[in-house]
């Protein structure tokens, strides 16, 4: 009987650690599965045809390629988070984000905040109107009521041309629910960036004409400040204007064909 007995004791400490081992293997697994590098991209996506949702609620858009392009070639793993614009910089001073990707202009008043790449790309802005509108010049803004997106590099030239032109500014959250409050007539302008404004005139039969007094920078991918990501990325996007895969991002969705 006491043989049996460390004989069955036997065997249970064998398969113990049996158990043991194989557990130590899945944990060792795990560990391994957690090393992979993820890159936290902060957007808002309203901004079409740099970031928006498509029918099935996927993020898409020209900044959505030039991120996924940008993490395959530092070895990252893209997490996208969607937030307002406005919040943006704030996610970035909070270290909630890694990188912002946009439509995001580089002005010297975001660079006190955030760190900038280089520009990929520039469209300048301009004002989207009703297909029947008299509006056809900054000069005829007057007495009108413009829309612009909150936070935005719009908001900022709006305000200066206020300077000279008296009409009225007022913000609004999206690019999105702006156009509804110009075809519903609660405003009479949408002033937007050129690309952006373009589509939707395609899409919704609208009118408009380019901002002659634009002087906006490029747009850039902003980081927190002292990012290590930023030469990084630098050398992604030159490498991308060497061999031509950034002019097929702008092809794909910025093409007015």
């Amino acid at each position: 009987m006491k043989k049996l007995m460390v004989v069955m004791t036997a065997l249970l400490l064998l398969i113990m650690a049996a158990c043991g081992t194989a557990d130590e293997g899945t944990t060792g697994e795990g560990e391994k599965a957690t090393e992979e590098k993820v890159l936290v991209m902060g957007t808002s996506a309203d901004f079409a045809p740099f970031e928006s949702r498509n029918t099935d609620g996927e993020i898409v858009g020209f900044d959505i390629d030039l991120a996924n392009y940008i993490a395959d070639e530092l070895g990252y793993k893209l997490e996208i988070k969607d937030m307002k614009f406005d919040g943006l910089i704030g996610a970035l001073q909070t270290n909630r984000v890694d990188l912002v990707l946009s439509g995001m202009s580089a002005t010297e008043k975001r660079a006190q905040n955030v760190d900038f790449s280089v520009h990929y790309n520039h469209s300048g802005e301009m004002f989207v109107t009703l297909k029947d509108s008299d509006i056809k010049t900054i000069d005829d803004l007057a007495g009108h009521k413009v829309g612009v997106q909150l936070g935005t590099i719009q908001e900022e030239g709006a305000v200066k041309i206020q300077e000279t032109v008296d009409f009225e500014l007022k913000r609004l959250d999206t690019a999105q629910l702006m156009i509804q409050e110009l075809l519903s007539n609660r405003i009479d302008v949408a002033y937007l960036d050129k690309a952006v404004g373009a589509g939707y005139i395609k899409e919704q039969d609208l009118a408009g004409f380019d901002d002659p007094t634009s002087s906006s920078p490029g747009m850039a991918v902003a980081f927190p400040k002292g990012s290590e990501l930023v030469d990084d990325v630098n050398k992604v996007i030159e490498q991308m204007e060497e061999n031509g895969k950034l002019a097929e991002l702008k092809e794909k969705w910025l093409s007015e064909e």
